[in-house]
């Protein structure tokens, strides 16, 4: 195994113990923050006929409550820095089953958009970054394992509350079926209490030099400790006022190369990544599938998902991948790209149990190293921050991509153009990664390379000094 990745956190991770209810509390709520908005496409062309809406119009409850997860990241990042993942979880709980309960008596689907799109999304928001930021505090050497386990709670409860969800339609109609939703969706705040903080005191780990971005930053901190010491007291004033706006949101991340490859290439993937999920069951319901077979598509998707994240997490932990893990990410991305560009190829219900497979394999994969990768770049105490700073500008594409979807089947009549561009929107970003990614790595190779030599010539420099002043001395004492 290889070494972990530098935290510069000030103290070791246990890398088990509670850590592993943790993960399992993370398990549950990363699981209902994804799952949900998903599961909730069974209603759709339901809810559909009933408000006599368009295939655009429904696809934003699933596409508000996404992009309102994503734009309370930083919300959420400030309140988790200031308060602790549990409290932000078990608020975050309590909103959402409040949004399912005031959803059920909606008269207009405008009044669904600011329930379970945004009172509700902001709820999942509270769920996700909490988190997915205090398996960083628990986990270093482990942490990709402990990431992939945390976000196989995605397909599982997809995998779960897919055929739950007909069969509360079925017995209840959708608006009883929201009501037991919100009751179900409550144990988030079960999961939040588990998310007890780390212990901190513990001895501070020596950084280590498998990941570029931590080794980066850690020789850079130890570079400009002399010159702290030299800082007079207005200067001391004013660097603390800097951390402590730092300590919420830290901006200089605009200025790490990693992280902006990562948010580039992020920005067009999420225009196409929910809506081949959010489509999947009404496009098999459009040829002419019964509702169960076409709900169970998506049980069969998060059947292979589930089992798929835990193993991306134990590839990319291993000697051969995490070293390079991005490169893995890269391809995880191009993969999706082209199984939906093949996906219009699949003819028949077995086809699409075909497409769904496969598409299991890759959606898994990209959601096992989502955020693994972006701890890689930026260093885990840096996570809390990026991830507040990432989801805030990718809710633009997650709040339109599946609406965009949706005009293409409202204006072609036909799910194919819908997959096709989905599939050319997660492949260029693909290929954009392979690239990148390959510049970056090289760069840091070579700024390592620069450090190494600077510190073999200081280290010589001082060992001729040293030899200088002992021949100084010994001409001394023979004198």
């Amino acid at each position: 195994m290889s070494p972990a990745a530098a935290t510069n956190l000030g103290y070791t991770p246990p890398d088990g113990g509670w850590g592993w209810a943790v993960v399992f509390a993370s398990f549950i709520s990363i699981g209902f923050s994804y799952a949900f908005p998903k599961s909730l496409t069974i209603y759709f062309k339901e809810i559909q006929e009933y408000f006599s809406v368009s295939y655009s119009q429904i696809a934003w409850v699933s596409s508000v409550m996404l992009a309102s997860m994503y734009a309370g990241g930083p919300v959420s990042s400030i309140l988790v820095n200031r308060y602790g993942s549990r409290p932000v979880v078990m608020v975050g709980g309590v909103m959402v089953s409040a949004a399912m309960v005031l959803a059920s008596f909606g008269t207009t689907i405008v009044h669904l958009y600011l329930c379970i799109g945004v009172i509700g999304g902001l709820g999942l928001a509270f769920n996700l970054q909490p988190a997915l930021t205090i398996i960083g505090t628990y986990f270093q050497v482990k942490r990709p394992l402990a990431n992939g386990l945390a976000m196989a709670g995605s397909p599982v409860l997809l995998f779960t509350l897919a055929p739950l969800n007909q069969f509360l339609f079925d017995s209840f109609g959708w608006r009883g079926s929201f009501l037991i939703l919100g009751s179900i969706v409550l144990n988030c705040c079960v999961a939040g209490s588990l998310m007890r903080p780390v212990n901190k005191h513990a001895p501070k780990t020596a950084p280590s030099k498998c990941n570029g971005a931590a080794t980066e930053e850690a020789a850079a901190a130890e570079a400009s400790a002399p010159s702290d010491n030299l800082l007079t007291e207005e200067n001391q004033k004013e660097s603390k006022g800097q951390s402590c706006v730092q300590r919420f949101i830290d901006p200089t991340l605009f200025r790490h190369r990693g992280f902006l490859i990562y948010l580039i290439g992020n920005v067009v993937m999420f225009f196409g990544f929910f809506a081949p999920v959010v489509f999947l069951a009404p496009y098999a319901k459009h040829l002419g599938i019964d509702e169960y077979s076409a709900a169970f598509l998506l049980s069969i998707f998060a059947l292979v998902d589930m089992f798929v994240r835990p193993a991306t997490g134990l590839i990319g932990n291993t000697k051969w991948i995490r070293p390079r893990i991005q490169y893995f990410f890269s391809f995880a991305v191009s993969y999706n790209g082209v199984c939906h560009l093949l996906c219009p190829l699949a003819s028949g219900y077995w086809g699409l149990v075909a497409y769904a497979v496969f598409f299991g394999v890759a959606f898994g994969m990209v959601c096992a190293l989502l955020f693994e990768v972006l701890m890689d770049l930026v260093g885990a105490h840096r996570f809390s921050s990026a991830v507040g700073l990432v989801t805030i500008i990718e809710c633009a594409p997650v709040l339109l991509g599946p609406p965009m979807s949706g005009a293409l089947v409202d204006i072609f009549g036909e799910y194919k153009y819908l997959y096709y561009a989905c599939g050319v929107l997660m492949l260029v970003p693909g290929i954009f990664f392979f690239i990148m990614n390959y510049y970056n790595y090289k760069k840091l190779d070579e700024e390592q390379r620069q450090r190494e030599a600077v510190d073999m010539r200081t280290c010589e420099e001082a060992v001729q000094l040293k030899m200088s002043q002992d021949d100084k001395t010994a001409h001394e004492t023979d004198g």
